[in-house]
């Protein structure tokens, strides 16, 4: 692990922003493991080598996806968590899905404000998004406060939105646009 700023995508004063790696299997599925509580029941990232890279391929490879593993610069680069951009749509619609989450030594420490902060203006810049969406279950207090503290606007909800640990959940559809 370095802090080597030629790294990042992009990078705030405490996290940076890079893409996602096949070497990076162990930390991540370490971190995975170690953060099985704080994700459950929201959040199932992959906490084995193999899923991981099944997982970490999908990102690279699929151009309706761009992903980033949050990194701490202050722990030589740790993996903090990740975030995501799914089912990226071009044409008239530039939008795409926000997915995200902190691991363990992470979370509530303002990391992933930062790290959203930075993924917007990468969205609606470089990436020439016009549109990123949120789904987030109702009761994760957590997760509908970064979004809050990042701009989104809570749009609509949608019952049995998405099929998460064995059952279809609802969730509330959070959104920012470019002009937000």
């Amino acid at each position: 692990m370095s802090d080597d700023p030629g790294q990042y995508l992009t990078a705030g004063p405490r996290v940076g922003l890079r893409p996602y790696s096949l070497d990076d299997a162990e930390e991540f599925t370490r971190r995975a493991r170690e953060s099985r509580e704080l994700h459950r029941p929201w959040l199932f990232p992959p906490d084995h080598p193999d899923a991981y890279a099944t997982y970490a391929r999908t990102i690279i490879e699929d151009p309706a996806k761009v992903g980033f593993l949050v990194c701490e610069r202050a722990e030589h680069g740790r993996i903090a968590g990740f975030v995501n951009i799914n089912n990226i749509v071009r044409g008239a619609f530039l939008s795409g899905a926000l997915g995200y989450g902190a691991f363990a030594h992470a979370a509530r420490r303002g990391l992933f404000t930062e790290a959203l902060g930075l993924v917007l203006p990468y969205a609606f810049g470089p990436l020439g998004l016009h549109r990123l969406e949120a789904a987030i279950q109702p009761g994760n207090a957590a997760s509908r406060a970064l979004v809050l503290r990042a701009g989104f606007r809570l749009e609509g909800f949608s019952p049995a939105m998405l099929f998460i640990d064995g059952a279809w959940r609802d969730h509330e559809r959070w959104a920012i646009t470019a002009c937000s």
